[in-house]
């Protein structure tokens, strides 16, 4: 079985995290939301891994759900 490679392993993270933000730019809400679900498919459909992909959608929904549940920071 696959597992999730939740560690950094994208060479020049900082240089992909521009490039993905420079490809949002200029874009409404919606175009954006497409944008990403477009790339969503894309990298799912590569990765074809039905197990990791799971993983993956479970790892992403508990990181959000705990961030958006987290009380807020004073020095915020």
């Amino acid at each position: 079985m696959t597992r999730l490679q939740t560690k950094s392993n994208i060479p020049d993270s900082d240089g992909f995290y521009d490039e993905l933000l420079e490809l949002h730019r200029g874009c409404t809400k919606d175009e954006s939301d497409a944008l990403n679900i477009s790339l969503i498919l894309l990298l799912a459909n590569h990765i074809g891994d039905r197990e990791v992909l799971s993983e993956a959608m479970q790892v992403a929904g508990n990181l959000v759900k705990s961030e958006f549940s987290a009380p807020a920071r004073e020095d915020q």
